[in-house]
């Protein structure tokens, strides 16, 4: 049991010492006194813990188009019609206050249950196309390939040698067209 005991320790100090890796688990081995290629496994990272980035919150970009939505999109005044410039700043900051506060009451308010139900709709959605979906699909390419095999066969009993005696009868015949004044 010399491969369990700690440098410079003897068997006869731990006599009954359970085997202790230097590195490593035996679940995600790093021993370095083991080979690297066979240690070449991929590692998987969880999606319940992965980071969220608070400060981009849209990585893929999906609402760029649709709720970018700030004041001079929604309110614009045209040359010769300014309103007072007090009234604009006002107008511009109870705008830009009442979106950015009346959004947050509402994902406090709407979000959480929301994330719930979308939580449970894209779970169920996953369950259906992973466990019906994909093998109703899958079993129909199977009943059809043996459907299509038996119409290929038919096919090239039946059909092929009347449409090559039709053509073969057909091959000799030429039209001439002449144009008469």
């Amino acid at each position: 049991m010399t491969g369990g005991l700690k440098d410079g320790e003897t068997e006869e100090e731990y006599p009954h010492s359970p085997f202790i890796r230097k590195q490593g688990n035996i679940y995600k081995p790093n021993n370095k006194d083991m080979d690297n290629d066979s240690l070449n496994e991929k590692t998987l990272e969880d999606v319940h813990t992965k980071e969220i980035d608070l400060v981009n919150r849209d990585p893929k970009h999906i609402n760029d188009d649709v709720v970018k939505v700030d004041f001079e999109d929604v309110i614009a005044e045209p040359a010769g019609t300014y309103s007072f410039d007090g009234v604009w700043k006002a107008s511009f900051t109870t705008f830009t206050v009442t979106k950015y506060w009346c959004y947050r009451l509402l994902t406090a308010l709407v979000g959480i249950p929301l994330a719930l139900i979308w939580g449970i709709f894209f779970a169920i959605l996953s369950f259906l196309h992973i466990w019906a979906v994909v093998p109703c699909v899958k079993s129909y390419l199977i009943e059809i390939h043996c459907v299509s095999r038996v119409y290929s066969i038919c096919v090239h009993t039946f059909c092929d040698p009347l449409f090559e005696a039709m053509g073969k009868c057909l091959s000799s015949v030429r039209v001439r067209m002449t144009k008469e004044v």
